[in-house]
């Protein structure tokens, strides 16, 4: 089966298309992009994983065509980054919603 493997940074996407067996898991792949050079220095082992935006765990089963992405954390969560231009917003007087 052929599985696509990316890791997207702000400024670039590593992206690599890996042959794996037919009862590949996301660990399969995992372990198939830490020896690629695509991935090389990249922070894998720590990076959260997911199958076409859904998080799955190492024993997800793949399907030919799947792509498995790595997740860099967020570096901001969203909810407080709202709520901080919302409180920006109703001091300078703008829209409270």
């Amino acid at each position: 089966m052929r599985v696509e493997v990316v890791y997207a940074l702000p400024n670039a996407c590593h992206a690599a298309h890996f042959e794996l067996a037919p009862a590949a898991t996301v660990a399969d792949a995992v372990a198939a992009a830490r020896r690629a050079p695509a991935f090389a220095g990249l922070e894998l082992a720590s990076a959260a994983v997911g199958v076409f935006g859904i998080v799955a765990s190492p024993a997800t089963p793949l399907a030919d065509g799947d792509r498995v992405e790595f997740y860099r954390p967020l570096a901001r969560d969203p909810k407080a980054r709202r709520r901080a231009l919302a409180a920006d917003s109703r001091r300078a007087g703008g829209p409270a919603g």
